[in-house]
């Protein structure tokens, strides 16, 4: 797995998190990412619209696919 998979993995495991969190779970499993590849890999997971940010926390981005049909089917 590269570090994008990585990161991605550890966000969703831990839900809202911090990159202090994304690294010490990243650690527990086992996996070195310095901080220079951990900020590439959560600046392409954002600008991918993999992940959210909301000041210094990060999620997984929820997918738009199941709202936008809702509001297709109720469409006035």
């Amino acid at each position: 797995m590269d570090a994008k998979g990585w990161v991605l993995t550890a966000v969703e495991k831990l839900g809202w998190a911090g990159e202090r969190e994304i690294v010490r779970w990243l650690d527990e499993a086992g996996e070195e990412l310095s901080r220079l590849e951990l900020e590439r890999a959560l600046a392409t997971l954002l600008a991918e619209g993999k992940l959210e940010q909301k000041g210094e926390l990060y999620r997984r981005a929820t997918p738009g696919g199941a709202k936008r049909a809702f509001d297709a089917l109720f469409e006035e």
